[in-house]
This record gives structure tokens, C-alpha cells and sequence, in this order.
């Protein structure tokens, strides 16, 4: 059986203010012709279908649009919601669309919608597992020890019958730990939103969405695909792309990557005025249609400098100076703390500057437990 893996469109995403609409239009009607060339027995859309709980219009469209498209294909799609979505959302009309061979998953209630699908190896037994935190578990295992996403996904996972029988093909949308993040990508307090890979054990292909950077987590068979864009600029080295999946026989599995080409690439240049704006520098480059951050390295602030170079580079989406001066008011050092500092520690701080005192061992717990009490209420 072959699988089409996807996932983290983030349609209606915007970055740096510029709208992504007509570049996932691009992209999608790209995957629609590898559809069309690979045929693909499935398509996996594993979460963050949406940027928002609550997407536009032209989003909603897009997404419409598109899979009406892949009907037409007559390929399974299977979909899940994830953090960005609202699983209430993605969940509707769903069992109306399975009459098309469209499966997607319910909001969470305790068990987890399975759908089996047969080649001429036999069942393939598809689990379609959304976004979870541990509160959502909870709320269906009152009696069970849940003090972590490990937790939560391995319980959810519980009344998974994963046999040697048929295989079993996992969507989700999680962290798993030892996997690479992006800076696009939301952060939870001091990685407690981390899944073990141990949880995994049995499946034969665990189709991940959630981190931006196609990647394999310990083996081939947990996989991020990552997204189809690049969503920041700390993705600009990403090569982006599509995962085929070619299930065999059980045990038999083969990965490849189908590299995908965007409207327009996400770039960094870093050089003075002069050099960027020079006609031999910049004529018959892709620049001049690229998505840039641009960084300027003129000791003196060049007056209205944007707007000079939009003239040549009309999708700048920053610009930054590297300088003497910026790197004198620049302190790495704090900058880095800020990064790594979690919210216990900056409360922490302002206790302590504000009482002169550090907080107790007591308090502390209090605190860290509240955090972790309203991190995980929040939608």
C-alpha cells in the first residue's frame, strides 16, 4: 500500500504580515500532481491543517478545494486535527464525507476511530489519533496516572489491539522526543509537551505531524514529513518536500522523498546597500521574487531604506542592521536567556525583586504546579 504523508499545511498563515494563500494555492495544486503521477493508495493529513481555531474564509475554501480535487483522484484521505486546529472544526461533516473515502478524526472521546483498508498483503489498520493534551485523557481515565504527554498518548493509546495480524499505521501530531524544532513552531513550558518514542512500539509507520523539518525519529519508520512551506527563516535551509510511504508486507517498509519547488523561496542576504542594490547582483536573480530578510551592513542607517529596496525586492518581510553599533547594544547573553528561561524562573525573578528574597521550595512547587495547571487549559 502506498501513502501520500502530509501534514502542517497552516493554511491562511500568515508570515511577517505577507499573506500565504497564493503561495499554498502553489503548493497544493503541486501535490495534486504528484497525486496524480505516484497514485497513492492514501493521503495522510496529520494536524495543523488550519493556522487558526477559527480560519478565514479563503482558508476554509482552499482546503475545500482541495480535497474535492483528491476525491477525484479516488485515493483514502485521512485527516486529523491538530494544536492550530479546532479539533470541533475539522471534525465536521465527517461522517458524511467517508462515504467519499474522506476519514477524519473525531473530537477525542476516549477511544481512538480505526479504519481498516486491505491490498494484496492484507488489512492495514489506520489509527487516527489527534492532537492531545493530558487534560483531554484525563477527562476519559480519572483513574489512571497522568502526569505527562507520555502519559496521556500511551493511555490513549491503551485499547490499541497492535498485533502482528495486520499492519498498523499511526497518524498523530505530537513532539516526539529527540526531534529537531523550528522557531515557527509553538514551545511548551521546558519541553513537558515531550512524547517518549517508546509509546510507538508495534506500529508500522507512525505518521507524524507538528515540527516544520522532515525528519525520522529513531528510525524510518516515525516520521515527520514536515511542511510543505517554509514558515520562518530558521527554515530557510529546509528542503522541503512530500513523503511516500510503501508498505509491504509486514516488517517491509520503504520512505521516500518527493522535493517540492515554492512560488517563492524564503531567503537571507546580508551585504551593504551598495551591494545589494547593484544591477549585476540582483538582475536575472530569484531574489527579486524570494520572501527576504535582508541584513545591512552599513555602519550608518541608510535613509528610508526599506522602501528603496522594496523598489528592487518587493517581498522583504525584514530588515535588520550588523554593524558596530548594533552590535555594541546587542548582549547575546541575555538574549539566550530569554530563549532558554521558562516561566517558573521568570516568576521566580520578579518574586525575588520584588520581596528580596527567593521563593521557598514550597512556593516553588505551588507555582510550578498552577503553570503547569494553566498551560494545559488553555484551548
Amino acid at each position: 500500500m502506498k501513502l501520500l504523508h502530509l501534514s502542517d499545511l497552516h493554511l491562511g498563515k500568515r508570515v511577517n504580515a505577507f499573506s500565504q494563500i497564493e503561495d499554498q494555492k502553489f503548493i497544493l495544486k503541486q501535490i495534486l500532481t504528484i497525486v496524480s503521477e505516484e497514485s497513492p493508495d492514501a493521503v495522510l493529513i496529520c494536524g495543523d491543517v488550519y493556522d487558526k481555531s477559527v480560519p478565514s474564509a479563503e482558508a476554509v475554501e482552499l482546503f475545500d478545494a482541495f480535497l474535492t480535487e483528491l476525491s477525484k483522484s479516488h485515493t483514502d484521505v485521512f485527516i486529523i486535527s491538530g494544536n492550530h486546529d479546532s479539533a470541533e472544526r475539522i471534525a465536521f461533516g465527517g461522517k458524511l464525507f467517508s462515504a467519499a473515502h474522506v476519514y477524519v478524526s473525531p473530537v477525542y472521546d476516549g477511544h481512538v476511530t480505526t479504519i481498516d483498508k486491505e491490498d494484496e498483503f492484507g488489512t492495514v489498520r489506520f489509527y487516527l489519533l489527534p492532537f492531545l493534551k493530558p487534560s483531554h485523557v484525563r477527562l476519559y481515565y480519572p483513574d489512571a496516572a497522568i502526569d505527562s504527554y507520555t502519559d496521556a498518548i500511551r493511555t490513549a493509546l491503551s485499547g490499541c489491539e497492535v498485533s502482528d495480524h495486520c499492519r498498523h499505521v499511526l497518524l498523530t501530531h505530537q513532539l516526539v522526543t529527540g526531534a529537531e524544532r523550528s522557531e515557527s513552531e509553538e514551545l511548551s513550558i521546558g519541553g513537558t509537551d515531550n512524547v517518549d518514542l517508546q509509546v510507538f512500539d508495534g506500529f508500522d509507520y507512525v505518521a507524524l505531524g507538528h515540527l516544520h523539518r522532515p525528519q525520522n525519529v529513531g528510525s524510518e519508520r516515525v516520521r515527520y514529513c514536515g511542511t510543505p512551506l517554509k514558515y520562518a527563516f530558521s527554515e530557510s535551509s529546509h528542503n522541503k518536500s512530500v513523503t511516500l510511504v510503501d508498505l509491504q508486507e509486514k516488517g517491509n517498509i520503504q520512505i521516500r522523498t518527493i522535493p517540492l519547488s515554492p512560488l517563492r523561496d524564503l531567503v537571507e542576504l546580508k551585504g551593504s546597500f551598495a551591494e545589494l542594490t547593484n544591477r549585476d547582483f540582483y538582475l536575472g536573480s530569484a531574489f527579486c521574487q524570494s520572501y527576504l530578510h535582508i541584513t545591512l551592513t552599513d555602519e550608518d542607517d541608510v535613509p528610508d531604506a526599506i522602501g528603496k529596496l522594496r523598489a528592487i525586492y518587493p517581498y522583504i518581510m525584514r530588515l535588520d542592521y550588523d554593524n558596530q553599533r548594533t552590535r555594541y547594544y546587542q548582549n547575546p547573553m541575555e538574549e539566550d536567556a530569554c530563549i532558554e528561561t521558562t516561566p517558573l524562573q521568570l516568576f521566580a525573578q520578579l518574586y525575588e525583586k520584588q520581596n528580596n528574597q527567593p521563593m521557598s521550595a514550597q512556593q516553588e512547587t505551588f507555582m510550578e504546579n498552577l503553570i503547569h495547571e494553566i498551560w494545559e487549559a488553555e484551548p
